[in-house]
């Protein structure tokens, strides 16, 4: 069975031990592993299987894990490129973050669709992002019609809709797990079927993710603002505002990153009567595994 899912099955984390999980497998380094080191971890995973399991503590076996888990994918245990590892996630949305909560700028896609062909992949994340630039625009059209509205709401409006359409791009990017259905295996990595219960739970739970994540990583960033301009530093330096609120999103993404990721574990688990019919007239195992991404 592959590793890195056989890690999410057997490992049962809570959500303390899952953030500091993420926060190892987030470290800027696991860019710049080199596919040789990546290999040789995975070998010892592999011819090791039963230490790697039981000895976590040990620091050649725990180092071999985040290589693996940081840089490898559960489902088709193909290298995942380092512009898609999760290690990249802050380095390249913290600032789109930034640049879609200044004023008359759109909202940019923030999801990378996963699991489909090429073609799909291109017509879904076309989509996802006109859907993202419209409803990114649309706090902004309703502010130029109504220059009246409350200071508060105004505030607000877009912080909103930036945390539904990160919710939303999850739901059109990842839309055919829903249609099609996702894996689901027993414990021991088998493939009992394709599952559309399973793969709506999935997307669920990455959508209240991504929307917890970005609605957070926004909404702080702007109270910092409020509070920030009527200091007697800003008074003076006018200038710094930009500096300081983008030191603000850059370190709450930095936690609210690993913390969004811990919220459901990667591996989910459901128990196999709540699936469809055919999967559970497939198996005698009353709870089913599946994997659910990020």
């Amino acid at each position: 069975m592959e590793p890195n899912l056989s890690f999410g099955i057997w490992e049962r984390q809570s959500f303390v031990q899952r953030f500091l999980h993420w926060t190892e497998l987030l470290d800027p380094t696991n860019l710049l592993i080199s596919i040789e080191r990546i290999e040789k971890s995975r070998q010892l995973l592999f011819t090791h299987e039963d230490a790697a399991r039981n000895n976590l503590n040990d620091q050649r076996i725990k180092e071999a894990w985040k290589r693996s888990l940081s840089t490898v994918h559960p489902d088709s245990s193909r290298l995942i490129p380092a512009f898609f590892r999760p290690a990249a996630f802050l380095p390249l949305t913290a600032p789109m973050l930034f640049l879609s909560m200044m004023p008359a700028k759109g909202m940019m896609s923030t999801l990378v669709p996963q699991r489909h062909h090429e073609a799909e992949r291109v017509v879904l994340g076309t989509g996802a992002f006109s859907s993202s630039a419209f409803l990114g625009l649309f706090p902004y059209f309703v502010q130029i019609k109504y220059p009246l509205i409350n200071p508060l709401i105004k505030r607000a409006l877009p912080i909103i809709f930036f945390a539904q359409v990160s919710a939303m791009n999850v739901f059109a990017s990842r839309s055919l797990e829903r249609i099609r259905g996702i894996q689901v295996m027993d414990k021991e990595g088998r493939v009992i079927g394709l599952s559309r219960k399973a793969g709506e739970k999935a997307v669920r739970e990455t959508s209240i993710s991504r929307a917890v994540l970005f609605g957070i990583s926004a909404l702080i960033p702007e109270i910092f603002t409020y509070f920030y301009k009527r200091t007697l530093f800003y008074l003076q330096n006018p200038w710094s505002l930009w500096t300081a609120k983008l030191s603000c999103t850059v370190l709450v993404m930095g936690l609210m990153v690993p913390v969004s990721f811990s919220m459901f574990p990667q591996v989910g688990r459901v128990q196999s009567r709540k699936l469809e019919e055919e999967i559970q007239s497939s198996t005698e195992e009353t709870e089913l595994f599946y994997n659910r991404g990020v």
